[in-house]
């Protein structure tokens, strides 16, 4: 039987795997395209997915025969978008028949997230990337999730929804509905556009990863003092808060009850602006929460649970 287990990580704007041996010793990992799973779109989320997959499998095992790479005894992608579960389903059978692994399962990236921040163990876990979602897990292993419904109908607070609001505020600006803002300024220099003019053909095509990159930019200005950036990211940290407040009283009863809590994404990067303002606002509408400090590692908990379904089998 093989020793290696593969972890997977997809989101909109990278996606990372990670191979560990039985013992779960990192073996080897690479980072890649964005990867998150939009309808219609399993053979190409499956696509980035499998060529990450077969790189780090080569790296783990440095050089390999004719047959190529040892195949994996477990496989656990988590993924963007594999909440809608036709979307899950399509991707989970492109993964086997593509023959990466013994054992193959696709989940949402929150789920494998939650393993590598609280193990088997209650918690509740808010992500902030390119979009957004809290998972958690309920003293008596009840899982729940709010949010994650997508750049059009959700992801609150996320780089795709700062990016947005940003531009609102630049375009209401410009025309004088709004004081001005140094967003005007960063934004076309961002984006290398000449006038604000330019931005009704660059936001008719963007991308919520394209949103979202500008959404640094947005953190930055807030941070130097400019009142609309300070208001988006106020309003953005208010929204996520609210995520983690809403499952505290679904699943713990009370938001005064102690409560772990862990943030994840690139948007709450450790000493950032706007995981500033959500550790703060936390202590207020969620009193109980006890703020996890480690880094959660989506993909390292994909591949603990390729290792924990492989034991379950044995």
């Amino acid at each position: 039987m093989s020793q290696l287990f593969v972890g997977v990580d997809g989101g909109g704007s990278k996606t990372e795997v990670v191979v560990v041996d039985r013992k779960g010793k990192e073996r080897a990992a690479r980072v890649g395209d964005a990867s998150a799973l939009r309808p219609g779109e399993a053979l190409h989320t499956a696509e980035v997915i499998t060529d990450l997959i077969r790189d780090a499998l080569t790296e783990a095992q440095g050089e390999v025969g004719e047959d190529g790479p040892e195949r994996p005894a477990g496989l656990v992608v988590g993924v963007a978008g594999a909440g809608q579960e036709a979307e899950r389903q399509a991707l989970q059978r492109i993964l086997e028949r593509a023959d990466l692994a013994d054992d193959v399962l696709v989940t949402t990236d929150a789920e494998v997230a939650l393993t590598d921040a609280f193990g088997d163990g209650p918690g509740i876990l808010l992500i902030a990337g390119t979009g957004s979602i809290a998972y958690g897990r309920g003293p008596t292993g009840t899982l729940l999730r709010c949010g994650g419904w997508g750049p059009v109908c959700g992801d609150e607070g996320s780089g795709a929804w700062i990016g947005r609001r940003a531009l609102s505020v630049v375009t209401a600006s410009h025309d004088g509905r709004e004081p001005e803002t140094k967003l005007v300024g960063a934004l076309l220099t961002a984006l290398e556009l000449e006038s604000v003019d330019g931005l009704i053909g660059w936001a008719a095509a963007a991308s919520p990863k394209a949103l979202a990159a500008f959404a640094p930019t947005v953190l930055t200005v807030a941070a130097d003092g400019d009142l609309r950036a300070n208001a988006i990211c106020t309003l953005a940290a208010e929204e996520l808060v609210l995520h983690v407040r809403t499952l505290a009283r679904q699943l713990f009863v009370d938001e005064r009850a102690a409560i772990p809590v862990a943030l994840s994404g690139g948007m709450l990067g450790r000493g950032g602006f706007l995981r500033r303002l959500v550790e703060h606002r936390l202590k207020h509408a969620v009193p109980g929460c006890h703020l996890k400090g480690d880094q959660v590692r989506a993909a390292r908990g994909a591949a603990a649970m390729a290792r924990q379904r492989a034991k379950a089998a044995r």
